[in-house]
């Protein structure tokens, strides 16, 4: 499912323009970018948790020239667990 989608079918079920569906995913898809970029994390009910995730620094190894060591830094990265209700919906 593309973003496109999404749009057609939040427009179909709630009764409402395309147009006003785009805003509306965007304005969500923008609030929950916002949370994540200050370390908050958002929760959806049902749905899951975006969070934000550390990953450590590390030396990992030259795809190219495998004898080489690189040291990869650390970084913040954003992740997502799925909630009891979609896990139930998916098994």
């Amino acid at each position: 499912m593309t973003k496109g989608d999404l749009i057609n079918i939040a427009a179909q079920e709630a009764g409402i323009t395309k147009k006003a569906a785009t805003q509306a995913i965007e304005a969500v898809l923008e609030a929950v970018t916002k949370s994540l970029s200050k370390g908050q994390s958002v929760t959806l009910t049902g749905f899951g948790t975006f969070r934000v995730s550390k990953r450590a620094s590390r030396t990992g190894v030259n795809p190219r020239n495998p004898s080489m060591k690189i040291k990869i830094p650390s970084m913040t990265l954003p992740a997502f667990k799925a909630g009891k209700s979609l896990k139930d919906a998916v098994r």
